[in-house]
């Protein structure tokens, strides 16, 4: 019997905003525990909790983005459990008015289109933060109160990998808004995942449902699911009957662990928030928002291929770090102005900042703009290529020595003595020692002209890299009268 998964994720966002979602304390992270609180986040008795209205244009501008129906009234509910990190005893959360409704993201998945809906995106409070010892808990609640948004997908998800391109895609939109920084590491983007498996050939959802919490990076969330697919199906085919449950990912194992029973909305016991007013959003308003959306990493990709060229991989690996695309284009801007066309030249451009550029900054912990290399001498350095005034080679050692000291890449050339020999006259020279001094490679690329490099790299030798090889290369030609 062969199953399919039926995968749907809540991902929490931690919005960036200066303060907590119902309070004046700072939304900041600190080294120090319970430094950024205050009456409201900690529920003291007699406090009543202020609606935070950046956290709020921030939740609608992320439901813009996600093609959602922003509620024309939305509001706030109680949510109620008990646990130590939680000091009022309940969350302030969203029930059955949430700030947006259903929306979709579309994913290419291995050449496939890929729709994926959205259930809802609702704001809420955070929690604050326990830390166990042996025999004893802390509770920090610097955390607690600040800004959260719940997005809810469908359970459209397929795979770990279309599980992972959507974390992916949800992140570089956070990040392309400037709602949140979406770190997963660092708590910015928390996903819990709910799997379950029906039979290849069914409709519906299957009668249970799991979700796997405690996974803080993109291949742990490929590596939970993985692991439930596997476990799930080895129980349904023994006849087993599964439990709704909400299980933990033990990363250093590989394991999920069964944590509870799956809750229930009912057993929250929700019910409307009564120290705060319902949220009204007129279509003057969002008409206005809209206007402030940016261009998000999807039209983005697809505006690099078209201008530049470029092939989908390296697209795709530009717009998936903002600012190596914006790097990119103003780099191509000043290749502009330095040739008066940037025709054909995307590609070139592109293999050197998704190459050279990027292990640089990624190994100085950097961001592209920190770097010393600037747009407009990157491409005065991709203009000496052009022109043949450096090759490929030496180009390498003038972009190291430009990265570590931001000078201008002809004084480096000048400097380190790089410009590369294009004068016919120098390198036949050197073409005819070689050819003499190499019978044997001479006579294996009569038989194969594939043979040639062998000889232009010997040249390319005797002239410590600098010769130009599609000169060298039609040297060696004509020498061989080939």
């Amino acid at each position: 019997m062969k199953y399919e998964p039926i995968i749907g994720l809540e991902v929490h966002v931690q919005l960036k905003t200066n303060s907590k979602m119902f309070c004046s304390s700072r939304n900041a992270e600190s080294s120090k525990p319970n430094v950024h609180i205050c009456e409201v986040c900690t529920g003291q008795p007699g406090t009543l909790p202020v609606i935070n209205k950046e956290a709020v244009r921030k939740s609608v501008l992320v439901g813009l983005a996600l093609n959602c129906q922003v509620a024309e009234y939305s509001k706030f509910d109680r949510k109620n459990y008990f646990y130590p990190d939680l000091p009022k005893g309940y969350q302030i959360s969203q029930f059955d008015m949430p700030i947006n409704g259903r929306g979709q993201m579309e994913l290419t998945v291995n050449g496939q289109t890929r729709t994926i809906g959205i259930t809802r995106a609702h704001l809420e409070e955070d929690a604050g933060k326990l830390m166990h010892g042996k025999g004893f808990s802390l509770v920090d609640y610097n955390r607690a109160g600040t800004p959260l948004l719940e997005i809810v997908s469908e359970p459209d998800i397929r795979s770990s990998e279309e599980a992972k391109q959507y974390l992916q895609e949800l992140q570089n939109i956070m990040r392309y808004l400037g709602v949140s920084d979406a770190d997963m590491e660092k708590g910015h983007l928390r996903c819990d995942a709910n799997i379950s498996l029906r039979k290849v050939g069914e409709s519906g959802l299957p009668p249970y449902k799991v979700e796997v919490k405690n996974m803080n990076s993109f291949r742990a969330v490929a590596n939970a699911i993985e692991f439930e697919i596997k476990r799930q199906t080895q129980a349904l085919e023994t006849g087993e009957k599964l439990p709704s449950e909400t299980r933990g990912w033990i990363d250093d194992k590989g394991i999920t662990v069964s944590q509870r029973s799956k809750e229930e909305s009912q057993d929250y016991r929700y019910f409307p928030e009564p120290d705060l007013p319902v949220l009204h959003f007129t279509k003057t308003w969002l008409a206005d928002l809209q206007k402030e959306l940016p261009e998000l990493p999807k039209v983005r990709k697809e505006r690099l291929m078209k201008e530049y060229a470029l092939v989908d991989k390296d697209a795709q690996t530009l717009v998936s770090y903002k600012e190596l695309s914006e790097y990119f284009e103003h780099v191509m801007s000043e290749l502009a102005e330095w040739t008066g066309s940037t025709d054909k030249k995307g590609s070139m451009v592109a293999s050197w900042i998704l190459g050279p550029f990027l292990a640089a900054i990624n190994e100085k912990k950097i961001f592209p703009e920190e770097s010393k290399v600037t747009e407009e001498n990157f491409a005065e350095l991709m203009k000496l290529i052009l022109d043949g005034k450096v090759s490929n080679l030496a180009a390498k050692d003038v972009f190291a020595n430009m990265f570590e000291s931001g000078e201008d890449p002809s004084n480096i050339l000048d400097q380190l003595g790089l410009h590369q020999v294009s004068d016919q006259g120098e390198l036949l020279e050197v073409v005819k020692k070689v050819v003499a001094a190499n019978p044997k490679g001479v006579e294996d690329a009569k038989k194969n002209e594939r043979a040639l490099g062998f000889l232009v790299g010997q040249a390319m030798k005797e002239l410590k890299g600098k010769g130009n090889p599609q000169i060298l290369n039609d040297l060696v030609k004509k020498e061989l009268g080939l």
